[in-house]
Parts: C-alpha cells; structure tokens; sequence
C-alpha cells in the first residue's frame, strides 16, 4: 500500500497525527472526529512507511470489540501482515503475558479467572467466616474498596497502612484475607491481571525488558478513561523507546466511579515533556450536524479541567436538538415506542438504528413490556446474560476446575452439582483438611481417607475425584467440545437435566448445546499465541474477558437497550448513582 492510499481522505490533523511515528504523541480526539481510523492508518503507516515490523506494535482499546473492529480494519489496510500486530484490551494483554510468565510470581500458568458473582461470593464466605456483620459493611462496598485499591496498586498491607475510617479499616482486613485465598486457589480476579503483571516487571526486570524490546510503538485507545495500574502499565512499557501514542478527550471521560483517573490525559504532556512530546487536536466532526455538536459545546465548554477544543461540522445544522418531559414511567415508555413507530414507517428507519439508555435495572421494565406488546424486537446490554445462566456458570466451573485443580471456588460450586450427597459441612472438611496438609483440591481427594470425613462421604468424594482427574488427562490433548461432552456425561450433569423433564430443564439443555457450538467455534478456529499456549485455559480466558459490548450483535434489527451504570464487574461502594 502506498503512502498516498494511507494518507487518503484524511484532514490535515488527522494526517499529522498519522505522520507523527516517533516520540510521544497526544491526540485529542473530540467525539465522532475519526479517531479510529487515524489509529488504523497510523499502524499502517509505521509498517508500509517505517518498515516497522508487526509485532513491535501493540494496540490496546478498552473493549475486545473495539479490539475486532481494529483489526479488521488493519486487515484491509496490511492484509495478513496485521495478524502479527497486537491489538488487545489492557486485561487480554495482562493475561496473555502472564499466561508465559505468571510462575516467575507464585501462579500457575493455568490460574483461575474469578467473575463478579465470584468475587462477591468470596467476599461474603469471608465476612461470614470473620464474623462481620454484612448490614454494616455491605459486601458490594467492600468488594469495590478493594478494587480500588488495587487499582491504585495497594497491595493488603499498603492498603491497611493508608486505611483511616473504621469502613476502610475492616475493608482492609476482608482485603487480607480476600487475597490470601485467592493465590491459594492460583485465582486472580480482573484487578489482579493488570496489578500482578506490574508486580511481575517490577520483580522480573528480564521480563519487563523483553516486553519493553518487544513493543517498540504502542498506542493507547480511550486514554482518559484509564486508572492509575493501567497508566504504569503503559508507562512501564514506554520506558525504553518514548513512542507512545495516546488518543482520548477528557470531556468524553466517564469512569471516574470506577477509578479512572483524568489526570492521566491531561498530565500527559507534563510526564513527556523531557522528549518532545506534540499533541494534535481532532476536531472536525463527522458524526452530528451543527445544532447537536452547538449543544454539546454548550454544555462541555462548563468543565473546568480540560483542554479547550470546539467540535465543528461541515454536514450543516440540521434538526434542533429537543427533549420530551414525561409525566410518568408508562408516558415515558409510551413516547419512546411512538417515536421509533414513526421513525420506521415515515423515514424507514431500521430498529436497530435506535438505543435507549438507563441508568438503573428497574428503569427498563417499562419500556421492555411496551416493546414486547408493539411487537418490537430489542436486546439488552448490560442486563442477564447468556454467561451468567446457571447451567453455563456450572459447566465453566468444571473447565475451570479441570484447568486450576486448586480452584475451590469452582469446587464449592460444582462439587454437589448435580446432587451427589456431598454437603456444606463436607466440603468444609475437606478444605481445611488441604489447607493443613498442603494439598490443592484434587490432591486432597486422593487422600481423603486420610482425613476425619466419614467414610460415605469419602468415597463420593474420592469418586469425584477419580472423573476429575479423568477429564484432565483428556484436556491434555482433547478438545474444548471434547472435554465439555466428556464433563456433562461423566459426571452426570446432563442426565439430571433429562431426568427433571420440566421446561425449565429442556431451556438449560438448550443453553448448554449453544455453550457446544460456541465451544466447537472456538476449536475451529483456535491458533496457539505462544509455544506453551493450552487451548483450555485461552478458552476459559476468552469467555472471561467478554464484556457487555462484545455482546451486542448489529446484525439483528433490534432496539439496543444500554445499562449504562457500573457492571458487576466493575464493583463500586452503594448508595446514589456514579
């Protein structure tokens, strides 16, 4: 591809952003003025122009489906050359890195990947087990306390140390304890992937130098909404060459109730200022016409900490920018539907052209009846999904399981799934009986007629253990498709669904064949990243790492419903709205 081709179509900002390959480089980039696309064309440029190789390139964006959507374009622009760059969000590349080299910290290169619904589980056993009173020290509260913390890279004890009211005090003892049966577990929750890689250079300084060699240009989607560990991340890996391109607006920042630091954009420019840092303003607007982006510059030009820019268009000014007063839920429900009916039949609009946004759960319910009786398709980001079925959690928790033998979240979850008659107070036993003798879950039942477990439940137990270690020897060379048929028959999953012959049991079963096919896609198509990559554990992380936008599918003709307040897996304290 030619210089001309890469540069085509671009406005002069655009261009010299393009242009601009070495040293560090701020891109303010204001809403709809094609920040993407100079990402791309810049990639494109470093290995058509500079002769850059591929894979010193590393791209990271926020969400995999901004991921996807670079790639492909780079495709387009590089052909098979692109497949060599990395293009990942921050925990993917987190994951990936300590998928090679977790082992130089303590982890396994297998370990586990706690959810939200996990992390909160965890939260609440410990309280239980500390005696703390949950109507006082919400588990939710606690949880984001230490997400918090860690993002701001407080290990337990710093955290203790900087702890100054009794609710920070008592987060910090659930911190402690948090952590301690994470790692004995060889469990890392979704903080944890960036802090302990930031723990692993700062340790291992081979290994921060290999990456540092490696990413000799990196760009930085989305940079207003990073929190302190993703900044060192960045920093860390910038150290040695300064080509670091960082693309954001801080008047489009809106993680702050989740960590997001500002500051980190707008000191950009300080924290280069030794290397001849240059910034590039984009402010043309391709997206809105004249009276929506006069609107938002109203509105924006009243923040005090950012870099004053004004959006303009060439598109004209187009319709004024109105707003509807409801009176009550149901008026407000029934205006959105008359207004997407009149879209569709007088400008022949398509339903997929519309979202709406909420910011609580109960919001939608409305608006969800009076969708389904005008016959009016919709999907919803943000609310239930197919990952958080029950089914498809207990079948993740046998992978997980089968991956991370030393997983006892997993285990609690699965081990009298289906009914097997192994209790609570069974499982109490035999975990405490590992912690003694210092055995992971699976070695621990091996032994269990060592232990005071009744000899019963021994043998279930031992049984167990027996199909466990069955399906790991198949996970060795066996497919991800293989091995979740090998789990649901072996350990009798699917015929207790049979045997409840009820609706609700032919739904699961219908969900589990849909977790095969999305299973069989996934062996279809799997090419190893590393040497050592295990096909299992890049599954279990790929599921991991979804988020809600990856869900949403702009092929359907359906209105977009967006929850828009914090997800679960981005825990923060009760009380108001962020």
């Amino acid at each position: 591809m030619s210089e001309k081709s890469i540069l085509a179509g671009l406005n002069p900002q655009q261009k010299e952003a393009v242009e601009t390959t070495e040293g560090p480089l701020l891109v303010v980039a204001g809403a709809g003025s094609g920040k993407t696309s100079v990402l791309t064309r810049r990639i494109a440029y470093l290995v058509e122009e500079n002769h850059v190789a591929p894979w010193n390139i590393l791209a990271i964006t926020f969400t995999n489906k901004a991921a996807s959507e670079m790639r492909e374009r780079e495709q387009k622009l590089l052909g098979p050359a692109a497949n060599d760059i990395w293009m990942s969000t921050f925990h993917a590349l987190c994951v990936r890195i300590l998928r090679r080299d977790a082992d130089k910290i303590g982890y396994g290169h297998n370990f586990s990947i706690a959810d939200s619904a996990e992390q909160l589980t965890l939260v609440k056993h410990i309280e239980k087990d500390l005696n703390i009173n949950p109507k006082m020290y919400d588990p939710r509260g606690i949880l984001a306390a230490i997400s918090n913390g860690k993002n701001d890279l407080l290990d337990p004890e710093a955290f203790m140390q900087s702890a100054s009211s009794p609710f920070e005090k008592m987060a910090a003892k659930v911190y402690e304890e948090y952590q301690r049966r994470l790692r004995r577990d060889q469990i890392m929750d979704f903080d944890d992937l960036i802090m302990q890689t930031l723990v692993l250079f700062k340790k291992d300084s081979e290994v921060l130098h290999y990456y540092q060699n490696k990413f000799r240009y990196l760009l930085v989607d989305e940079y207003q909404d990073t929190n302190q560990a993703q900044y060192e991340l960045c920093h860390a890996l910038a150290a040695q060459y300064k080509n670091i391109c960082v693309v954001g607006d801080a008047d489009q920042s809106i993680y702050g109730w989740r960590g997001a630091n500002m500051e980190n954009i707008m000191n950009f420019e300080q924290d280069y200022k030794k290397y001849d840092v240059k910034t590039v303003k984009l402010e043309q607007n391709y997206r809105s016409t004249g009276h929506i982006l006069s609107a938002a510059n109203s509105v924006i030009k009243n923040n005090q900490n950012r870099k004053a820019k004004n959006l303009w268009t060439d598109q004209g000014d187009g319709q004024k920018v109105t707003y509807y007063q409801a009176q009550s839920g149901d008026d407000e429900a029934h205006y959105i539907i008359s207004k997407i009916q009149e879209e569709v039949k007088d400008k022949k609009r398509a339903y997929k052209d519309f979202a709406i946004l909420y910011r609580t759960n109960a919001q939608s319910r409305t608006v969800e009846e009076a969708f389904v009786k005008s016959n009016i398709p919709y999907q919803i980001v943000g609310g239930h999904k197919f990952y958080d079925r029950k089914e498809i959690k207990d079948v993740m928790a046998y992978l997980k399981l089968v991956a991370n033998p030393a997983d006892t979240m997993s285990m609690n979850r699965i081990i009298n799934t289906p009914k097997r008659g192994i209790g609570a107070a069974t499982v109490d036993k035999l975990i405490t009986f590992a912690d003694e003798n210092h055995y992971n879950i699976l070695d621990a039942m091996g032994h269990v007629a060592e232990s005071s477990i009744n000899t019963r439940a021994a043998n279930k137990l031992s049984d167990f253990g027996t199909k466990l270690r069955d399906a790991i020897t198949y996970a060795q060379n066996g497919t991800v498709t293989g091995l979740t048929e090998k789990i649901l028959t072996d350990f009798d999953y699917t015929d207790a669904l049979r045997a409840e012959n009820t609706i609700e049991s032919e739904t699961r079963l219908e969900n589990l064949d849909e977790f095969l096919s999305v299973t069989k896609r996934f062996d279809d198509h799997y090419e190893p990243e590393e040497d050592e990559s295990n096909p299992l554990s890049d599954f279990l992380a790929e599921v991991s790492l979804l988020s809600d936008q990856d869900d949403l599918d702009e092929d359907d003709n359906q209105v977009c419903l967006l929850y828009t307040s914090p997800s679960p897996r981005d825990p923060r304290p009760s009380g108001g709205e962020g």
